[in-house]
């Protein structure tokens, strides 16, 4: 089956976005790699912003589905904690230009961004997690945290590697395939971390 132009200049752009990030990626070379014109490329999307924007929400209602469906499923708390950040750190991995993107999207709209987000029809909900989280406190089987805390250091611990990404890569002298290695192997510190920190 035929795809689309805007399918083919979506494929396009997430992957010059994926290996150049936003500010260096250029909308000839988007063009080029969709097999269109530049111009077309500005028939449907007037700017490198727009188009973004479109690949962000792609994966921002991806990543929702799948993260909302951990955070309901019937598992124990470091299953679901371990299935989290496999997922967090899949989406990151396959998109690195996105939580700099949201970043930057905070500050120049801040609540307006926030307000952009939370209106979409698939959004996180992380309040099943936040619950679980409470019930295993109360019960005695993980130490006494604060899950807003908790979910907090999850989102941290996953995201700041990719937004410090070029001081780190300068200060640590590493190129981009070891970085990429290095953030693979980085979800099991991730999870061997948060579950030590919680462990009674």
């Amino acid at each position: 089956m035929e795809i689309s132009t805007e399918e083919k200049i979506l494929n396009a752009a997430r992957e010059v976005f994926t290996q150049k990030g936003f500010a260096a990626a250029r909308m000839q070379e988007i063009a080029d790699k969709a097999g269109i014109n530049k111009g077309l490329l500005h028939y449907y999307f007037r700017s490198k912003n727009k188009l973004f924007h479109a690949v962000f929400y792609e994966v921002f209602d991806q990543f929702s589905l799948r993260i909302n469906e951990v955070f309901g499923a019937d598992l124990p708390l470091f299953e679901k904690i371990e299935a989290f950040v496999d997922q967090y750190m899949d989406t990151l991995i396959a998109n690195p230009a996105l939580p700099s993107f949201m970043i930057n999207e905070l500050n120049q709209k801040g609540e307006a961004f926030v307000k952009e987000l939370m209106s979409r029809k698939t959004k996180p909900n992380p309040l099943p997690l936040i619950g679980q989280i409470q019930m295993e406190v109360q019960a005695g089987r993980i130490r006494a945290v604060n899950p807003f805390h908790l979910v907090l250091n999850m989102l941290s611990l996953c995201a700041f590697p990719f937004i410090a990404r070029p001081l780190f890569q300068g200060i640590a002298q590493v190129d981009d395939e070891t970085y990429l290695k290095l953030m693979e192997s980085r979800r099991q510190e991730i999870i061997d971390f948060i579950h030590n920190a919680i462990r009674a």
